[in-house]
């Protein structure tokens, strides 16, 4: 059956299998968002990239920053470097979704209105 304007679009419940912060972030952003399947993809694997962020985070909070590398010298532990490889994933895929947040759209709509009111204004004293 298709949907016309204006019909109810259902919110689509998080994948199973999510772990808190990921299933928020997916209620989140489509309780305020119409994605296609494939933004639901791309959404889908951001919230999995959050639960295994958190899990190195967890697991970080215990080792040590500083480890020993393959030549005995004193290195960064590897997970430091992981985390922001997936914060950067994270965040490369929730902006490829182009997602609009409420107060972009506020001040679009109130510069559509400001335009139409100065486009009125110029016509009423004939400098349009």
């Amino acid at each position: 059956m298709e949907l016309l304007e204006g019909d109810f679009h259902p919110t689509p419940e998080p994948p199973g299998g999510l772990g808190p912060q990921a299933a928020q972030l997916w209620r989140d952003i489509v309780e305020g968002q119409q994605l296609r399947s494939d933004e639901l993809r791309v959404l889908e694997d951001a919230c999995r990239e959050v639960d295994l962020i958190e899990r190195m985070h967890i697991e970080l909070q215990t080792a040590p920053l500083v480890v020993k590398g393959s030549m005995g010298q004193d290195v960064a532990n590897p997970l430091v470097q992981e985390l922001r490889q997936h914060r950067g994933l994270v965040a490369r895929l929730l902006a490829s979704l182009k997602l609009r947040d409420e107060d972009e759209e506020e001040r679009d709509a109130q510069a559509r209105q400001d335009q139409g009111r100065k486009a009125a204004v110029a016509r009423w004293h004939g400098t349009a």
